[in-house]
């Protein structure tokens, strides 16, 4: 850490033990699924959206509500649905009627906010709504902004969208758009509880016991910690080790003609990650060491955030789907072949 800031250690001492906080009083509801909670607690902390996949009744929608409730930052909740509109999210411009002088109406428009102006929205089962009514979040993704009616209006700080999505059932559905999918720092996969884990989901929720979630961070806190984490530094080697890891998704080649993609990216893939990509993968890999009381971020760390920052960039051909081969089998490949050194 940079010399200039004697009080690096404390502030790196009070983010570990912040983020502890949360994730303790998250478990007090999700039992197990750990490596997802700190998935959802590392894109809430470096702010980044998340996209939870998984079959129903795995906890993706009560894993959200119970990080809400964890922080001070207010909540909503959309339910996607075939027929939801673009202004049931963003808000609408509506005509306010007034009495005024002579028994005339004065009429305004006032600009009526949508469940989008919050801190933490949870888009529950976002593929069920149409791509019209999708692209509603793509700018408050981004510029974390609505415009409506040639006005343009901030969203609050923090801004974090949730979004869930059922992986097996099709009917009814609409698959996210690449540029939207591209919106999300990471893609967490949400898997069924073990024997351990739904013993205890059983004894917690058949009973008569109710644990109590108490608010542990609040907006400034959370701001604070993602100006900590951008200040963690990078070595170049390490830097380019990110770099590499994106480029070997692209299975072309890059501009200077030079490829960094193993075989089975070019079997597999029709179109590798975009910059964000390696963006999400630095931004985890500093969390992740500040996590761990480490000055610096390491090989290791950019590695660990691969899958959740790779899976839902790439593009698979046919062949891939004809064969069964999965992005995280791809990137996995590319984690194992690629040398740690660049050349």
């Amino acid at each position: 850490m940079s010399d200039s800031s004697p009080n690096i250690e404390q502030l790196a001492d009070r983010f570990r033990a912040d983020f502890s906080a949360a994730l303790d009083q998250i478990s007090k509801i999700i039992v197990g699924q750990r490596d997802i909670v700190e998935g959802v607690l590392t894109c809430l902390f470096i702010g980044g959206h998340v996209l939870l996949e998984g079959v129903p009744g795995t906890g993706k929608t009560l894993l959200v509500r119970t990080l809400a409730r964890s922080t001070s930052l207010s909540f909503s909740r959309v339910q996607f649905t075939p027929d939801l509109m673009p202004a049931d999210i963003t808000g609408t411009t509506v005509v306010i009627e007034s009495p005024a002088e002579g028994g005339r109406t004065h009429r305004e428009f006032k600009f009526r906010e949508g469940p989008v102006f919050a801190q933490v929205v949870l888009a529950d089962e976002i593929n069920r709504a149409t791509p019209k009514t999708q692209s509603a979040l793509l700018e408050a993704m981004q510029e974390r902004s609505v415009t409506v009616g040639g006005r343009t209006y901030p969203l609050p700080s923090p801004f974090l969208v949730m979004a869930t999505q059922n992986p097996v059932e099709q009917e009814g559905t609409y698959p996210l758009p690449e540029a939207q999918l591209d919106r999300f720092l990471f893609k967490l996969l949400v898997r069924a509880p073990g024997r351990e884990d739904l013993a205890e989901i059983l004894h917690r929720t058949t009973g008569t016991d109710q644990s109590t979630i108490e608010p542990v961070l609040n907006a400034d806190q959370i701001l604070a910690h993602r100006d900590l984490i951008r200040r963690v530094p990078i070595a170049p080697s390490v830097r380019d080790y990110a770099v590499r890891l994106v480029l070997a998704t692209q299975p072309e080649g890059t501009t200077t003609g030079r490829s960094f993609a193993p075989p089975m990216v070019q079997q597999y893939v029709r179109l590798g990650a975009s910059p964000r990509a390696a963006q999400a993968m630095v931004l985890a890999g500093k969390c992740r060491a500040l996590r761990q009381g480490r000055s610096a971020v390491s090989i290791e760390d950019i590695a660990e955030s691969a899958l959740a920052s790779l899976r839902h960039r790439l593009i698979m051909n046919f062949e891939s789907s004809a064969e069964g081969v999965t992005p995280d089998a791809v990137i996995a490949n590319i984690t194992q072949t690629l040398p740690v050194e660049g050349s």
